[in-house]
């Protein structure tokens, strides 16, 4: 069954949408909120809100790449989930990939979280293919340098680098397109 035919199901409410959505993104949606999230009762907590939150969701919405909607819910709820856990003095590896991101996105700015989403991903179509993939592995999908470098067949101070120099370039691409950082 495609996206197409399960965005239909949805959007019908029919209970068998949920078991098309597992059966075709469980592994993956276990992936993502896995980097984030340490304990397997808040990954599987997190993997369900994230079905619960689709079903909610369409309609009225109705998502043109049902795999990158469904996996911006799960990743969202997940980094939700690791802000709480980390109230309470936990502190799971994602904390560390988030950090190291927080100096290059910049937290107030007069435009809109759309507008901001929209110039990360034109800066980084600009990259080439091997930074990207990278840069996308450690701060979308949350593995980390070690994990990266060996899925890459590179040396963990190689990945490092490239991590560096790409947000030292989101950073100033940011800047050029209007997001004050300071």
């Amino acid at each position: 069954m495609d996206d197409k035919d399960i965005i239909s199901l949805f959007r019908k409410r029919d209970e068998n949408a949920i078991a098309e959505i597992r059966a075709r993104y469980g592994k993956l949606c276990f992936y993502i909120a896995g980097n984030i999230l340490s304990q397997r009762e808040d990954i599987e907590e997190c993997v369900s809100s994230a079905y619960y939150e689709l079903w909610n969701n369409i309609p009225p919405k109705m998502p043109d790449d049902l795999r990158t909607y469904l996996c911006r819910i799960v990743r969202n709820i997940a980094i939700k989930r690791l802000e709480y856990n980390l109230a309470k003095k936990r502190s799971p590896d994602f904390a560390v990939s988030i950090d190291e991101i927080a100096d290059c996105v910049p937290a107030g700015s007069d435009l809109s979280d759309h507008d901001l989403s929209d110039a990360i991903s034109r800066f980084l179509r600009e990259q080439d293919e091997k930074h990207r993939k990278v840069f996308l592995r450690r701060y979308w999908y949350g593995d980390t340098v070690s994990k990266i470098a060996e899925y890459y067949g590179m040396k963990e101070q190689t990945v490092a680098t490239y991590l560096f120099r790409t947000r030292k370039k989101l950073k100033a691409f940011l800047q050029k397109e209007g997001y004050d950082h300071e």
